[in-house]
């Protein structure tokens, strides 16, 4: 059986400047996954680094309220909302609240450094 808590995980700044602790990765754990599963956090009144993964990604929104860009579009993001990001799409988290932007991300295949493209951060 394997338990992973949250507070045991090790927070870093991820490439694109989330907040990040990494629950599970198939490369650093000893389970048969093809996906990574982190929870990420955008501080208030930051915004991630605009970037583009070679793979899918899923943000499940847990807590505060912000907006996802996509490519062109811009939506609204608030608890219980899901975002697909599909394969090469840019894009970036912006967190206009008081509260931090808390989400669990998914990346199928797992998330590798290499697959990561993070571009200038918007003005």
């Amino acid at each position: 059986m394997l338990i992973r808590k949250l507070n045991d995980c090790e927070e870093f700044v991820a490439g694109d400047g989330t907040i990040l602790r990494e629950l599970l990765h198939p490369d650093k754990h000893p389970v048969a996954l093809r996906y990574s599963f982190a929870q990420a956090i955008v501080p208030p009144g930051k915004t991630s680094i605009p970037h583009a993964l070679a793979t899918s990604e899923i943000y499940y929104i847990l807590s505060g309220r912000g907006q996802m860009t996509i490519g062109d579009e811009t939506q609204p993001l608030e608890p219980g909302d899901l975002v697909y990001i599909p394969p090469q799409a840019r894009q970036f988290a912006h967190n206009p609240g008081p509260d931090p932007l808390v989400f669990i991300c998914i990346v199928d295949p797992a998330w590798r450094e290499a697959d990561e493209q993070v571009f200038e951060p918007e003005r």
